[in-house]
Formats: structure tokens, C-alpha cells, sequence
């Protein structure tokens, strides 16, 4: 019996709920997962933690696994590899907002900060009374009331695509009429 063929039999086993396949499963695999874990990871703990969750996820869906005639590591080390990769991204907007907390400026405006703001806000509304009513109405429906490209095509009674070339093209328009 070839490697591949014997962590087939595993998998087939742990699909059946036998610890003890689950077990040899684990001593035949774990040194490689761990390693796939710890290279998305970079941190031996949290490699470990992944690991471990990849493994609940294996006993939970060792049923789904089908032989295919590719390596069954294949499908170990994707369930690992996905396990870990989501930790990544669980942790990843702590940091990114703490950083983030260090660049931004106060809150508070100074009075200088109002007058260019009220400058910059009459651009805009100048540059709106540019494009035609319906554009318009459209552009500040999608971006200023969060309305879906679906709704205002509803509502104006056009294709969902003609909407879309309506807001890219006011969008266009506003990014023109801003620089000049």
C-alpha cells in the first residue's frame, strides 16, 4: 500500500468516526500541515492553533473527501492552508486599525480647515449642477443614500447596465469638472 493510498484509507476511516484512524491520520500528517500552517502564519502558537482547528475541520468533513486519483495531501493541505490564511485575516484588522489610529489627524477642524472645506464643498455642488437632473439625482441616490445600482435603474426606468454607464460616466464628469 502506497503513502497516498494509506491516508486514503484514513480519510475513508475518519469519515466513519474512527478515532483511531483520526489518530494515525494525525501522526502521518502533521508535521506537514504545521508546516504549511507556520508559513502562512509566521508565528509557531497561532500555527498550532490553525493546525488544530484544520483538523476539526478534516474529522467534520472527512466525509466529502473523494478519491480522485490525486494526492489526498492535496486536500489536507488546502483545508490547512485555508485554515490558516482565515486566522490571517481574523487578525489582520486589529493591527492595521492600530496603526492607522497613529496617522490619523484630530478630529477637530481648525477655522482655516472650515473655510477650505466649505470651498471645496461648493466645488462639488458646482460641479453637480453640471450634469443633467436625472444623472444627478442618480449619482447622489448610489453615493450619497446608498441606493443599489438595481433600485435606481428601477427607478428610472433603465437597464441595470445603462445605470452603471449613467454613474461612471457622472463620476467621470465630477472628477473633470474638479480638476479643472
Amino acid at each position: 500500500m502506497t503513502p497516498q493510498d494509506r491516508i486514503e484509507a484514513l480519510i475513508a476511516r475518519v469519515a466513519l468516526g474512527e478515532r483511531a484512524a483520526f489518530s494515525d491520520l494525525y501522526d502521518a500528517t502533521s508535521g506537514k500541515l504545521l508546516g504549511v500552517c507556520l508559513r502562512v502564519l509566521n508565528d509557531r502558537a497561532a500555527a498550532e492553533d490553525a493546525m488544530q482547528d484544520a483538523y476539526v475541520k478534516i474529522w467534520k468533513k472527512a466525509d466529502r473527501y473523494q478519491v480522485n486519483g490525486l494526492s489526498p495531501m492535496t486536500w489536507l493541505i488546502t483545508i490547512a492552508r485555508n485554515t490558516a490564511i482565515d486566522r490571517l485575516r481574523a487578525r489582520r484588522p486589529e493591527s492595521a486599525t492600530e496603526a492607522m489610529l497613529d496617522t490619523l489627524p484630530s478630529p477637530r477642524r481648525s477655522p482655516e480647515g472650515d473655510v477650505i472645506a466649505a470651498s471645496e464643498a461648493q466645488r462639488i455642488v458646482d460641479c453637480m449642477d453640471e450634469l443633467a437632473e436625472d444623472r444627478r439625482a442618480a449619482v447622489t441616490g448610489a453615493y450619497l443614500n446608498g441606493q443599489s445600482y438595481a433600485d435606481l435603474a428601477s427607478r428610472f426606468d433603465v437597464p441595470l447596465n445603462t445605470m452603471r454607464t449613467w454613474l461612471r460616466r457622472s463620476l467621470i464628469s465630477l472628477r473633470e469638472c474638479l480638476s479643472r
